[in-house]
């Protein structure tokens, strides 16, 4: 029996002339399969990456084109992820929600002070809350998903402010009695308005809000 090289394997031929073809040594069975799917993943995560930031700039009804361009992909790899817009956006909502959720505890850990953490934390929400412009238009003929994405935010993200206000109140940071809803709430009717009216910048009115907590 002999054996040639052939791509990532090794074509074993025997005496009778028969031909196998096995895994090249340091290349176990199915690594192919997963290196592709891990590629899939890394394709997503720049998708979903590149659509936050164009949904920033230019809204949820930006081109597909500029998002896939910006991602460094073509419109095919794009639509294989996300077959239609409504898919995209609830997909940037749900990786916005995922990201702002984890930011929290790290915040916490690395902070100077908890009300530096919950400063830093509410920065991120709003950045959140101008990216999901226009969702609610974007998904208007999917009412159910768009209750489920709600549903989500609350369930992801309140928990997290709710750590944040617990550990600036035990820190003697904040005034005890502020509910992560009204917080929520607060922040987000401020940002009403600021893709409308460039003389709006509602930063400097939740930073009036924070310091309100005190």
């Amino acid at each position: 029996m002999f054996h040639l090289r052939y791509g990532s394997a090794i074509r074993l031929v025997n005496g009778l002339g028969k031909e196998y073809l096995v895994p090249a040594a340091g290349q176990p069975e199915g690594a192919s399969s997963r290196s592709k799917r891990a590629d899939a993943v890394r394709n997503q995560q720049t998708l979903l990456d590149a659509a936050a930031e164009v949904f920033v700039t230019s809204g949820v009804d930006a081109p597909i084109r500029e998002i896939a361009a910006r991602a460094g992909v073509g419109l095919g790899t794009l639509y294989r992820h996300f077959p239609t817009r409504a898919d995209l956006v609830a997909a940037v909502y749900r990786h916005q929600i995922e990201a702002c959720a984890e930011a929290g505890p790290t915040l916490l850990a690395g902070a100077a002070s908890p009300f530096d953490a919950l400063r830093q934390w509410v920065d991120l929400f709003v950045d959140f809350l101008v990216t999901k412009h226009g969702l609610a238009d974007a998904l208007q003929s999917d009412s159910d998903r768009f209750a489920a994405l709600h549903t989500h935010f609350l369930d992801r993200l309140m928990p997290v402010c709710a750590q944040l206000l617990d550990a600036a109140v035990d820190a003697g940071d904040i005034r005890p009695g502020i509910q992560p809803y009204e917080l929520m709430r607060g922040i987000g009717n401020l940002c009403i308005g600021r893709d409308t009216d460039a003389r709006y910048d509602p930063r400097r009115l939740i930073e009036l809000l924070l310091r309100g907590l005190r």
